[in-house]
């Protein structure tokens, strides 16, 4: 190994580190939170946009489709990296966070709160400057609003489940990022299950939300539609945030540390 490589992480070294970092969105006032993540709601829009941007130049097949994808993760890597808040994350941190201090509970439904609703602001902000300023070409907005529209062409079940899928790899995102020790594995992390999230049409409350907006906004979608999507994507993306990584990284970790220091002769 050489001298300026850092040695592998254990687990229980990125579970401290994700703690920590629960502690300290935790701690944060209520304002910067908020602005925080009206930032990142509003940057979440370049998800949308770059995949809008690619089949209005390679069109609607199959293999664009594929290809537009490769510019999803752009959203995720500017606020993951710029450290803006957002939604999916937090079902990671501050969890971890309330698993080991119960009384913790209503901070983290607070900061909840706070950051989803900064977010679908900052997406409502991307949408009206995109769509009403002429920003776009009509050919960009027209596919942005499809994105929108085609979301909401599957049930409330399918919506649920493939956000519990969703939630879930950003989660994970979440937990990997902190493990890595450089800004590029961090990006190589981000970009490769980002995609696998967009291409495999999984539904993400942030990112989808700025492409129902867009449609809304341009009289393509009732606001009937918008609000049974987003319900759905916000409790689905925190079931598979918090129960499918958060949970299943107490067990591995905290819970046996708590069972070590449970054996005889064993100090606390």
């Amino acid at each position: 190994m050489s001298n300026d490589e850092s040695p592998r992480l254990t687990a229980q070294e990125i579970y401290e580190h994700a703690v920590q970092a629960g502690r300290d969105e935790l701690e944060r006032p209520a304002g910067h939170l908020a602005f925080s993540g009206l930032a990142g709601g509003f940057v979440m829009g370049l998800s949308g946009l770059g995949v809008a941007l690619v089949r209005s130049y390679l069109g609607d097949g199959e293999l664009a489709k594929l290809a537009s994808f490769v510019l999803y993760p752009a959203g995720f890597v500017a606020v993951i990296i710029g450290r803006a808040q957002l939604f999916t994350e937090n079902t990671l941190f501050p969890v971890l966070v309330v698993l080991r201090s119960p009384s913790r509970l209503g901070r983290m439904f607070q900061l909840w709160g706070v950051v989803l609703a900064s977010n679908l602001v900052g997406a409502l902000l991307f949408s009206l400057l995109v769509s009403h300023t002429g920003a776009l070409k009509p050919g960009v907005l027209e596919r942005l609003g499809a994105l929108g529209r085609e979301a909401t062409e599957h049930s409330t079940s399918e919506l649920f489940w493939g956000a519990v899928v969703g939630g879930w790899l950003i989660a994970l995102v979440a937990w990997l990022v902190s493990a890595s020790h450089s800004t590029f594995g961090q990006l190589a992390l981000i970009w490769f299950f980002t995609f696998i999230v967009g291409a495999g049409l999984f539904t993400h409350s942030i990112a989808g939300s700025s492409e129902l907006m867009v449609a809304a906004l341009r009289g393509e979608l009732p606001v009937s539609e918008c609000l049974r999507w987003l319900l759905a994507a916000v409790l689905g993306n925190a079931v598979g945030g918090v129960g499918l990584v958060s949970l299943l990284n107490y067990g591995q970790v905290e819970g046996h540390v708590e069972k070590a220091t449970e054996e005889p002769g064993k100090k606390a």
